[in-house]
Protein backbone atom coordinates (compact mmCIF):
# COMPACT_ATOMS: atom_id res chain seq x y z
CA UNK A 1 0.00 0.00 0.00
CA UNK A 2 1.09 3.85 -0.27
CA UNK A 3 3.90 5.05 1.33
CA UNK A 4 2.29 8.71 2.78
CA UNK A 5 5.45 10.97 3.30
CA UNK A 6 5.55 12.10 7.05
CA UNK A 7 5.62 16.08 6.21
CA UNK A 8 3.19 18.41 3.94
CA UNK A 9 3.86 20.17 1.10
CA UNK A 10 2.33 23.46 0.99
CA UNK A 11 -0.27 23.26 -1.57
CA UNK A 12 -2.96 24.69 -2.97
CA UNK A 13 -6.19 23.23 -2.71
CA UNK A 14 -8.50 21.77 -5.93
CA UNK A 15 -10.65 24.45 -7.20
CA UNK A 16 -12.19 22.56 -9.84
CA UNK A 17 -12.93 19.07 -11.19
CA UNK A 18 -10.33 19.34 -13.88
CA UNK A 19 -7.77 19.21 -11.44
CA UNK A 20 -8.89 15.56 -10.67
CA UNK A 21 -8.62 14.33 -14.17
CA UNK A 22 -5.48 16.49 -15.02
CA UNK A 23 -3.53 13.98 -12.50
CA UNK A 24 -4.47 11.28 -15.00
CA UNK A 25 -3.55 13.24 -17.89
CA UNK A 26 -0.26 13.95 -16.36
CA UNK A 27 0.69 10.26 -16.20
CA UNK A 28 0.78 10.26 -19.74
CA UNK A 29 4.31 9.90 -21.38
CA UNK A 30 5.43 8.58 -24.70
CA UNK A 31 6.94 5.07 -25.72
CA UNK A 32 10.14 5.66 -25.59
CA UNK A 33 9.78 7.05 -21.55
CA UNK A 34 7.45 3.90 -20.61
CA UNK A 35 8.68 2.16 -17.61
CA UNK A 36 7.96 -1.11 -15.36
CA UNK A 37 6.91 -0.83 -11.73
CA UNK A 38 6.91 -4.38 -10.42
CA UNK A 39 5.61 -4.53 -6.25
CA UNK A 40 6.02 -7.96 -4.51
CA UNK A 41 5.02 -8.48 -0.99
CA UNK A 42 5.78 -11.22 1.40
CA UNK A 43 5.52 -12.56 4.70
CA UNK A 44 7.83 -12.57 7.32
CA UNK A 45 8.09 -14.90 10.12
CA UNK A 46 10.29 -16.38 13.06
CA UNK A 47 12.36 -19.51 11.94
CA UNK A 48 11.98 -21.18 15.08
CA UNK A 49 8.00 -21.49 15.56
CA UNK A 50 6.74 -19.85 12.35
CA UNK A 51 5.59 -16.75 14.31
CA UNK A 52 4.67 -13.60 12.93
CA UNK A 53 6.55 -11.29 14.55
CA UNK A 54 5.12 -8.33 16.04
CA UNK A 55 7.05 -4.51 14.80
CA UNK A 56 8.61 -3.80 18.57
CA UNK A 57 9.94 -7.08 19.53
CA UNK A 58 13.69 -7.88 19.88
CA UNK A 59 14.45 -8.82 16.38
CA UNK A 60 10.81 -7.99 14.68
CA UNK A 61 9.83 -5.88 11.93
CA UNK A 62 11.51 -2.93 13.36
CA UNK A 63 14.45 -4.22 13.72
CA UNK A 64 14.14 -5.69 10.17
CA UNK A 65 13.70 -1.95 8.81
CA UNK A 66 16.56 -0.81 10.65
CA UNK A 67 19.19 -3.42 9.33
CA UNK A 68 18.56 -2.25 5.79
CA UNK A 69 20.12 0.46 6.62
CA UNK A 70 23.57 -0.69 5.80
CA UNK A 71 22.61 -0.36 2.32
CA UNK A 72 21.41 3.08 1.60
CA UNK A 73 18.05 2.97 2.80
CA UNK A 74 17.07 6.03 4.59
CA UNK A 75 14.40 5.64 7.07
CA UNK A 76 10.38 7.33 6.56
CA UNK A 77 8.75 8.33 9.84
CA UNK A 78 5.26 8.32 10.79
CA UNK A 79 4.00 9.30 14.69
CA UNK A 80 7.97 8.50 15.56
CA UNK A 81 7.85 4.61 14.16
CA UNK A 82 10.31 3.93 11.36
CA UNK A 83 7.39 2.26 8.93
CA UNK A 84 9.20 2.69 5.41
CA UNK A 85 12.33 2.86 3.53
CA UNK A 86 13.33 4.73 0.74
CA UNK A 87 16.24 4.24 -1.84
CA UNK A 88 17.37 3.49 -5.60
CA UNK A 89 15.50 0.48 -5.77
CA UNK A 90 12.05 1.95 -4.33
CA UNK A 91 10.92 1.90 -1.48
CA UNK A 92 10.33 -0.73 1.15
CA UNK A 93 6.79 -0.76 3.10
CA UNK A 94 4.83 -2.49 5.48
CA UNK A 95 1.77 -4.06 5.08
CA UNK A 96 -0.73 -3.91 8.04
CA UNK A 97 0.56 -7.32 9.89
CA UNK A 98 3.77 -7.12 8.65
CA UNK A 99 3.86 -8.56 5.67
CA UNK A 100 7.13 -6.65 3.67
CA UNK A 101 6.59 -5.21 0.45
CA UNK A 102 9.38 -3.68 -2.38
CA UNK A 103 7.28 -1.25 -4.11
CA UNK A 104 10.27 -0.89 -6.98
CA UNK A 105 11.64 1.76 -9.22
CA UNK A 106 10.45 2.41 -12.61
CA UNK A 107 12.98 0.66 -14.94
CA UNK A 108 13.30 0.43 -18.34
CA UNK A 109 13.31 -3.30 -18.81
CA UNK A 110 12.64 -6.96 -17.45
CA UNK A 111 16.17 -8.03 -16.90
CA UNK A 112 16.48 -4.84 -15.03
CA UNK A 113 13.35 -5.42 -12.99
CA UNK A 114 14.58 -9.34 -11.98
CA UNK A 115 17.97 -8.29 -11.16
CA UNK A 116 15.81 -5.45 -8.70
CA UNK A 117 13.99 -8.57 -6.92
CA UNK A 118 17.41 -10.02 -6.62
CA UNK A 119 19.00 -7.59 -4.33
CA UNK A 120 16.03 -6.77 -2.32
CA UNK A 121 15.58 -10.30 -1.62
CA UNK A 122 19.27 -10.85 -0.83
CA UNK A 123 19.38 -7.86 1.07
CA UNK A 124 16.02 -8.44 3.15
CA UNK A 125 17.56 -12.51 3.71
CA UNK A 126 20.89 -11.50 4.89
CA UNK A 127 19.34 -8.90 7.82
CA UNK A 128 16.81 -11.82 8.27
CA UNK A 129 19.30 -14.55 8.48
CA UNK A 130 20.72 -12.44 11.73
CA UNK A 131 17.42 -11.88 12.88
CA UNK A 132 16.22 -15.66 12.56
CA UNK A 133 13.40 -14.55 10.46
CA UNK A 134 12.38 -16.07 7.20
CA UNK A 135 10.27 -14.62 4.16
CA UNK A 136 7.46 -16.88 2.58
CA UNK A 137 6.26 -16.36 -0.99
CA UNK A 138 2.18 -17.31 -0.71
CA UNK A 139 -0.80 -15.42 -1.54
CA UNK A 140 -2.26 -16.44 1.78
CA UNK A 141 -1.18 -16.92 5.31
CA UNK A 142 -1.00 -20.73 5.76
CA UNK A 143 -1.77 -21.35 9.16
CA UNK A 144 -2.30 -18.17 10.30
CA UNK A 145 -5.75 -16.98 12.64
CA UNK A 146 -6.31 -12.97 12.40
CA UNK A 147 -5.87 -12.63 16.28
CA UNK A 148 -2.11 -14.54 15.71
CA UNK A 149 -1.27 -11.83 13.68
CA UNK A 150 0.42 -7.99 14.68
CA UNK A 151 -0.78 -4.97 13.12
CA UNK A 152 1.53 -2.53 12.37
CA UNK A 153 1.85 1.00 13.52
CA UNK A 154 0.93 2.99 10.85
CA UNK A 155 -2.57 5.61 10.77
CA UNK A 156 -4.15 4.66 7.98
CA UNK A 157 -4.56 0.88 8.87
CA UNK A 158 -6.28 1.71 12.07
CA UNK A 159 -8.67 3.72 10.24
CA UNK A 160 -9.15 0.06 7.82
CA UNK A 161 -9.06 -1.91 10.25
CA UNK A 162 -12.03 -0.28 11.90
CA UNK A 163 -13.89 0.02 8.85
CA UNK A 164 -13.73 -3.06 7.70
CA UNK A 165 -15.72 -5.28 9.44
CA UNK A 166 -18.78 -2.24 8.15
CA UNK A 167 -18.33 -3.27 4.74
CA UNK A 168 -17.53 -6.76 4.34
CA UNK A 169 -16.64 -10.23 6.11
CA UNK A 170 -12.92 -10.41 4.51
CA UNK A 171 -11.93 -7.28 4.72
CA UNK A 172 -9.54 -7.75 7.41
CA UNK A 173 -8.49 -11.06 5.63
CA UNK A 174 -7.43 -8.98 3.33
CA UNK A 175 -4.98 -6.58 5.16
CA UNK A 176 -3.55 -9.50 7.88
CA UNK A 177 -3.43 -12.29 5.61
CA UNK A 178 -2.44 -12.04 1.99
CA UNK A 179 0.31 -11.06 -0.31
CA UNK A 180 0.44 -10.00 -3.62
CA UNK A 181 2.61 -9.35 -6.80
CA UNK A 182 1.91 -6.28 -8.97
CA UNK A 183 3.07 -4.13 -11.87
CA UNK A 184 2.31 -0.79 -12.35
CA UNK A 185 2.77 0.65 -16.17
CA UNK A 186 2.50 3.47 -18.44
CA UNK A 187 -0.18 4.98 -21.44
CA UNK A 188 0.20 7.51 -23.95
CA UNK A 189 -2.57 9.09 -24.02
CA UNK A 190 -6.34 8.64 -23.09
CA UNK A 191 -7.29 6.51 -25.95
CA UNK A 192 -4.11 4.65 -25.05
CA UNK A 193 -5.10 4.48 -21.19
CA UNK A 194 -8.55 3.34 -22.36
CA UNK A 195 -7.18 0.26 -24.38
CA UNK A 196 -4.57 -0.80 -21.79
CA UNK A 197 -6.94 -0.77 -19.57
CA UNK A 198 -9.51 -2.97 -20.84
CA UNK A 199 -7.41 -5.38 -21.54
CA UNK A 200 -5.70 -6.02 -18.63
CA UNK A 201 -9.00 -6.07 -16.92
CA UNK A 202 -10.47 -8.48 -19.31
CA UNK A 203 -7.22 -11.01 -18.55
CA UNK A 204 -7.20 -9.87 -15.31
CA UNK A 205 -8.91 -13.31 -14.16
CA UNK A 206 -6.27 -15.19 -16.12
CA UNK A 207 -3.37 -13.69 -14.07
CA UNK A 208 -5.41 -14.92 -11.00
CA UNK A 209 -5.61 -18.27 -12.46
CA UNK A 210 -1.73 -18.23 -13.43
CA UNK A 211 -0.06 -17.02 -10.28
CA UNK A 212 -3.20 -19.12 -8.41
CA UNK A 213 -1.27 -19.78 -4.80
CA UNK A 214 -3.18 -19.36 -1.79
CA UNK A 215 -4.81 -22.90 -1.35
CA UNK A 216 -4.51 -23.02 2.41
CA UNK A 217 -6.27 -21.17 5.25
CA UNK A 218 -5.33 -21.81 9.08
CA UNK A 219 -3.52 -25.16 8.50
CA UNK A 220 -6.04 -26.90 5.79
CA UNK A 221 -7.28 -26.76 2.33
CA UNK A 222 -10.06 -24.02 2.30
CA UNK A 223 -10.88 -25.09 -1.28
CA UNK A 224 -10.27 -22.60 -3.43
CA UNK A 225 -7.03 -22.04 -5.52
CA UNK A 226 -6.74 -18.44 -5.21
CA UNK A 227 -8.64 -17.44 -1.60
CA UNK A 228 -6.38 -14.16 -1.78
CA UNK A 229 -8.78 -13.87 -5.29
CA UNK A 230 -11.70 -15.11 -3.16
CA UNK A 231 -11.06 -12.68 -0.26
CA UNK A 232 -11.87 -9.69 -2.53
CA UNK A 233 -15.34 -10.65 -3.35
CA UNK A 234 -16.74 -9.79 0.07
CA UNK A 235 -14.34 -6.55 1.21
CA UNK A 236 -15.51 -4.08 0.01
CA UNK A 237 -18.50 -3.66 -3.00
CA UNK A 238 -17.69 -0.01 -2.88
CA UNK A 239 -14.49 -0.11 -4.18
CA UNK A 240 -13.45 -3.70 -5.22
CA UNK A 241 -14.24 -5.59 -8.47
CA UNK A 242 -14.60 -5.76 -12.55
CA UNK A 243 -15.85 -1.80 -13.31
CA UNK A 244 -17.79 -2.86 -16.23
CA UNK A 245 -18.15 0.67 -16.86
CA UNK A 246 -14.47 0.58 -18.12
CA UNK A 247 -16.28 -1.35 -21.92
CA UNK A 248 -18.89 1.64 -22.10
CA UNK A 249 -18.03 3.83 -25.27
CA UNK A 250 -17.75 6.54 -22.92
CA UNK A 251 -15.04 5.52 -20.79
CA UNK A 252 -11.96 7.91 -19.96
CA UNK A 253 -10.46 9.74 -17.11
CA UNK A 254 -13.60 11.53 -16.61
CA UNK A 255 -15.45 8.48 -15.91
CA UNK A 256 -13.12 7.14 -13.53
CA UNK A 257 -12.66 10.58 -11.56
CA UNK A 258 -16.73 9.78 -11.26
CA UNK A 259 -16.19 6.44 -9.92
CA UNK A 260 -13.31 7.55 -7.71
CA UNK A 261 -15.55 10.30 -6.18
CA UNK A 262 -18.02 7.62 -5.94
CA UNK A 263 -15.96 5.97 -3.30
CA UNK A 264 -16.36 5.90 0.26
CA UNK A 265 -12.97 7.87 1.99
CA UNK A 266 -10.83 6.26 4.22
CA UNK A 267 -8.98 9.45 6.10
CA UNK A 268 -7.91 12.60 5.47
CA UNK A 269 -3.54 13.46 6.35
CA UNK A 270 -3.27 16.70 8.15
CA UNK A 271 -0.84 18.03 10.76
CA UNK A 272 1.19 14.94 10.65
CA UNK A 273 -1.94 12.75 11.03
CA UNK A 274 -4.16 10.26 9.91
CA UNK A 275 -7.93 11.44 10.31
CA UNK A 276 -11.02 9.08 10.30
CA UNK A 277 -13.16 10.51 7.27
CA UNK A 278 -14.27 6.37 7.02
CA UNK A 279 -17.38 6.78 4.79
CA UNK A 280 -17.41 10.26 4.11
CA UNK A 281 -17.83 11.70 0.58
CA UNK A 282 -15.03 13.36 -1.48
CA UNK A 283 -17.20 14.81 -3.09
CA UNK A 284 -17.97 16.84 -0.14
CA UNK A 285 -14.62 16.97 0.29
CA UNK A 286 -13.97 18.86 -2.87
CA UNK A 287 -17.02 21.36 -1.85
CA UNK A 288 -15.32 21.99 1.29
CA UNK A 289 -17.73 20.05 3.45
CA UNK A 290 -16.31 17.93 5.32
CA UNK A 291 -18.40 17.85 8.61
CA UNK A 292 -14.67 18.15 10.33
CA UNK A 293 -12.89 20.21 8.10
CA UNK A 294 -15.25 23.33 7.27
CA UNK A 295 -14.09 24.90 4.73
CA UNK A 296 -11.24 23.00 3.64
CA UNK A 297 -10.74 21.64 0.15
CA UNK A 298 -8.36 18.91 -0.65
CA UNK A 299 -5.08 18.80 -2.24
CA UNK A 300 -3.71 17.05 -5.23
CA UNK A 301 -1.96 14.69 -3.06
CA UNK A 302 -5.50 14.26 -0.80
CA UNK A 303 -6.53 13.26 -4.13
CA UNK A 304 -3.66 10.69 -4.64
CA UNK A 305 -4.23 9.58 -1.43
CA UNK A 306 -7.47 8.86 -2.09
CA UNK A 307 -7.14 7.30 -5.52
CA UNK A 308 -4.60 4.66 -3.37
CA UNK A 309 -8.14 3.94 -1.45
CA UNK A 310 -9.73 1.66 -4.03
CA UNK A 311 -8.88 -1.94 -4.96
CA UNK A 312 -10.49 -2.69 -8.04
CA UNK A 313 -8.76 -5.43 -10.34
CA UNK A 314 -6.86 -2.67 -12.39
CA UNK A 315 -6.34 0.91 -10.53
CA UNK A 316 -6.09 3.88 -12.38
CA UNK A 317 -3.20 6.56 -10.71
CA UNK A 318 -0.75 8.36 -13.39
CA UNK A 319 -0.03 4.93 -14.52
CA UNK A 320 -2.34 1.64 -14.16
CA UNK A 321 -1.60 -1.04 -12.18
CA UNK A 322 -2.39 -5.10 -12.48
CA UNK A 323 -3.71 -5.97 -9.39
CA UNK A 324 -4.90 -9.71 -9.85
CA UNK A 325 -1.74 -12.21 -9.20
CA UNK A 326 -0.78 -14.04 -5.69
CA UNK A 327 2.05 -13.83 -3.90
CA UNK A 328 4.78 -15.88 -5.05
CA UNK A 329 8.68 -16.83 -5.36
CA UNK A 330 11.35 -14.94 -7.53
CA UNK A 331 10.59 -16.63 -10.77
CA UNK A 332 7.23 -15.04 -10.40
CA UNK A 333 7.80 -11.83 -9.53
CA UNK A 334 9.99 -11.36 -12.89
CA UNK A 335 7.10 -13.32 -14.79
CA UNK A 336 4.32 -11.47 -14.33
CA UNK A 337 5.91 -7.92 -15.45
CA UNK A 338 6.91 -9.90 -18.33
CA UNK A 339 3.32 -10.99 -18.63
CA UNK A 340 1.73 -7.99 -19.04
CA UNK A 341 4.91 -5.92 -20.78
CA UNK A 342 4.64 -8.59 -23.49
CA UNK A 343 0.63 -7.70 -23.80
CA UNK A 344 0.58 -3.67 -23.46
CA UNK A 345 3.72 -2.33 -24.37
CA UNK A 346 3.86 -3.65 -28.16
CA UNK A 347 0.91 -2.56 -30.09
CA UNK A 348 0.63 -5.41 -32.21
CA UNK A 349 0.28 -7.54 -29.51
CA UNK A 350 -2.04 -5.30 -27.68
CA UNK A 351 -4.30 -5.45 -30.91
CA UNK A 352 -3.86 -8.91 -31.09
CA UNK A 353 -5.28 -9.28 -27.30
CA UNK A 354 -7.98 -7.21 -27.46
CA UNK A 355 -9.57 -9.26 -30.80
CA UNK A 356 -9.22 -12.47 -28.20
CA UNK A 357 -11.46 -10.59 -25.44
CA UNK A 358 -13.48 -7.79 -27.52
CA UNK A 359 -16.72 -9.96 -27.74
CA UNK A 360 -17.36 -10.64 -24.00
CA UNK A 361 -20.18 -8.87 -22.47
CA UNK A 362 -20.06 -7.89 -18.65
CA UNK A 363 -21.72 -10.50 -17.43
CA UNK A 364 -18.94 -12.84 -19.29
CA UNK A 365 -16.26 -10.95 -17.61
CA UNK A 366 -17.72 -11.44 -13.95
CA UNK A 367 -18.57 -14.72 -14.63
CA UNK A 368 -14.89 -15.60 -15.38
CA UNK A 369 -13.85 -13.51 -12.21
CA UNK A 370 -16.19 -15.63 -10.20
CA UNK A 371 -15.02 -19.19 -11.49
CA UNK A 372 -11.10 -18.42 -11.38
CA UNK A 373 -10.51 -18.66 -7.66
CA UNK A 374 -11.78 -22.19 -7.22
CA UNK A 375 -10.94 -23.33 -10.65
CA UNK A 376 -8.12 -21.41 -11.97
CA UNK A 377 -7.48 -22.43 -15.81
CA UNK A 378 -10.37 -24.84 -15.52
CA UNK A 379 -12.64 -21.66 -15.46
CA UNK A 380 -15.04 -21.50 -18.78
CA UNK A 381 -14.89 -19.16 -21.63
CA UNK A 382 -17.79 -17.70 -22.94
CA UNK A 383 -17.37 -20.16 -25.87
CA UNK A 384 -17.28 -22.72 -24.02
CA UNK A 385 -13.42 -23.51 -24.18
CA UNK A 386 -11.36 -23.34 -20.72
CA UNK A 387 -9.09 -20.88 -19.48
CA UNK A 388 -6.18 -23.00 -20.40
CA UNK A 389 -6.71 -22.91 -23.49
CA UNK A 390 -7.24 -18.68 -23.75
CA UNK A 391 -3.73 -19.15 -21.74
CA UNK A 392 -1.80 -20.97 -24.66
CA UNK A 393 -2.98 -18.15 -27.28
CA UNK A 394 -2.67 -14.97 -24.69
CA UNK A 395 0.80 -15.85 -23.70
CA UNK A 396 1.54 -16.24 -28.00
CA UNK A 397 0.92 -12.88 -28.05
CA UNK A 398 2.84 -11.81 -24.80
CA UNK A 399 5.83 -13.15 -26.37
CA UNK A 400 5.17 -11.78 -29.98
CA UNK A 401 5.36 -8.76 -27.46
CA UNK A 402 8.51 -9.03 -25.91
CA UNK A 403 10.52 -10.16 -28.57
CA UNK A 404 9.08 -7.24 -30.85
CA UNK A 405 10.49 -5.25 -27.76
CA UNK A 406 14.42 -5.93 -28.38
CA UNK A 407 15.39 -5.78 -24.79
CA UNK A 408 18.88 -7.74 -24.73
CA UNK A 409 21.03 -8.27 -21.59
CA UNK A 410 24.48 -8.57 -21.33
CA UNK A 411 24.49 -11.87 -23.26
CA UNK A 412 22.40 -11.20 -25.72
CA UNK A 413 18.53 -12.79 -24.10
CA UNK A 414 15.46 -11.38 -24.85
CA UNK A 415 13.11 -10.39 -22.11
CA UNK A 416 11.22 -13.84 -23.59
CA UNK A 417 12.90 -16.59 -21.49
CA UNK A 418 10.66 -14.57 -18.13
CA UNK A 419 7.45 -16.04 -19.59
CA UNK A 420 8.52 -20.03 -19.03
CA UNK A 421 7.28 -20.22 -15.55
CA UNK A 422 3.64 -19.40 -17.52
CA UNK A 423 4.17 -21.83 -20.00
CA UNK A 424 5.53 -24.41 -18.20
CA UNK A 425 1.87 -23.79 -15.89
CA UNK A 426 -0.35 -24.28 -19.08
CA UNK A 427 1.89 -27.16 -20.22
CA UNK A 428 1.49 -28.80 -17.07
CA UNK A 429 -2.33 -27.48 -16.49
CA UNK A 430 -1.22 -27.00 -12.50
CA UNK A 431 -1.07 -23.90 -11.24
CA UNK A 432 1.36 -23.50 -8.37
CA UNK A 433 -1.62 -24.14 -5.97
CA UNK A 434 -2.65 -27.36 -7.30
CA UNK A 435 1.30 -28.56 -6.85
CA UNK A 436 1.12 -27.43 -3.40
CA UNK A 437 -2.31 -29.53 -2.77
CA UNK A 438 -0.33 -32.29 -4.54
CA UNK A 439 2.16 -31.82 -1.39
CA UNK A 440 0.04 -31.70 0.82
CA UNK A 441 -1.56 -34.83 -0.02
CA UNK A 442 1.45 -36.96 -0.70
CA UNK A 443 4.76 -36.64 0.56
CA UNK A 444 3.62 -33.75 3.14
CA UNK A 445 1.62 -36.13 4.83
CA UNK A 446 -0.36 -33.32 5.76
CA UNK A 447 2.11 -31.44 7.26
CA UNK A 448 1.74 -27.76 6.42
CA UNK A 449 4.94 -26.82 8.42
CA UNK A 450 6.94 -28.49 5.28
CA UNK A 451 5.50 -25.11 3.40
CA UNK A 452 8.30 -22.92 4.71
CA UNK A 453 10.71 -24.97 3.82
CA UNK A 454 9.66 -25.40 0.27
CA UNK A 455 8.24 -21.56 -0.42
CA UNK A 456 10.54 -19.71 1.28
CA UNK A 457 12.65 -16.96 -0.29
Amino acid sequence: MTTRPTTEADEPPIESRAALIGLFADGEKPKDRWRIGTEHEKFVYRCADHRAPSYEEPGGIRDLLDGLTIYGWEPVREGGHVIAMLGPDGSISLEPAGQFELSGAPLDNLHQTCAEAGRHLAQVKEVGDRLGLGFLGLGLWPDKRRDELPVMPKGRYAIMLRHMPRVGTMGLDMMLRTCTIQTNLDYASEADMVKKFRVSLALQPLATALFANSPFLEGKPNGYLSYRSHIWTDTDPARTGMLPFVFDDSFGYERYADYMLDVPMYFVFRDGKYIDAAGLSFRDFLNGELSFLPGVKPTLTDWSDHLSTAFPEVRLKSFLEMRGADGGPWSKICALPAFWVGLLYDETALDAAWELVKDWSNDDHQRLRDEVPALALAATLPDGRTLRELAREVLAVADAGLKARARLNAIGDTEQGFLDPLREIVASGKVPAQRLLDRFDGEWGGDLSKVYGEMSF
